[in-house]
């Protein structure tokens, strides 16, 4: 679909999670150039709402129940720009086969998403991954993320981070009142959360530098727990503990 130039680029949402969609929500009206025209729950619904309105971008989630998303990209003859939105890696290929613009893994960070309509919108005047955009961002500042916990996107506040702990192919966010797990590598959530904040000690465990009571060149103590500080990772972790101190 040719975008229309004397239009800004209408949007639709569809995602079986209210939580989910409420992030891609926030993000598109952060963006004045951007025009949210509809939300749907589920496959069905957005098949119907796209038969009777013209779409520019479609954030499509993957895993839906009944229709997955995949199935109804492969149902519109003439379908909008898409950007797949899913929280489950394995179906990155499904989405490329289809000639998506780009697959967003969740928890979605907002730079990325940014990336992602500039790829939907090649040379359209509007559009500006600008300096300016991703400084509001950073001093509004990413106080939570949403992880999907048993089905659902979970708010998680930074602050309340005590440490995280990789379980293979979960993680263990310990807070200060409960553990969340969430199935996610360590790895994953160490992109999306501020380095300014957090820091990597070891190929287990990510630690907030604010919560740190004391540290040896062989442990970390937090809230009376001591986490073992990998050697890979001393050098990095004592210059940033420097850094602090200077």
């Amino acid at each position: 679909m040719k975008l229309n130039e004397n239009h800004k680029p209408r949007c639709l949402v569809v995602d079986d999670e209210p939580l989910a969609r409420d992030v891609i929500r926030r993000y598109i009206e952060k963006l004045p150039f951007l025009h949210l025209v509809g939300e749907c729950s589920n496959a069905i619904d957005a098949f119907v709402f796209l038969q009777a309105n013209e779409i520019d971008i479609l954030f499509l989630d993957i895993r839906m129940p009944e229709l997955l998303g995949t199935e109804l990209m492969q149902s519109i003859k003439e379908p909008p720009k898409v950007i797949f939105t899913t929280a489950y890696k394995e179906y990155a290929w499904d989405g490329f086969e289809l000639d998506a613009v780009d697959y967003l893994l969740k928890p979605i960070r907002f730079d990325r998403f940014l990336k992602a309509v500039n790829k939907a919108l090649p040379g359209y005047e509007n559009v500006l991954l600008s300096s300016e955009t991703m400084d509001s961002e950073r001093k509004s500042g990413v106080d939570s993320i949403y992880l999907r916990i048993d089905r659902r996107q979970v708010r998680i506040i930074l602050d309340e981070i005590l440490y995280i702990e990789s379980a293979k192919d979960y993680v263990k966010i310990y807070t200060n009142d409960k553990m969340h797990l969430c199935r996610q590598t360590i790895t994953s959530i160490e992109d999306i959360i501020d380095k300014n904040e957090f820091v990597r000690i070891h190929r287990s465990f990510i630690v907030p530098l604010n919560k740190i009571r004391s540290y040896t060149h062989e442990l970390v103590e937090i809230n009376k727990k001591e986490l073992p500080i990998g050697k890979f990772y001393l050098n990095h972790f004592l210059k940033i503990m420097e850094s602090r101190v200077s």
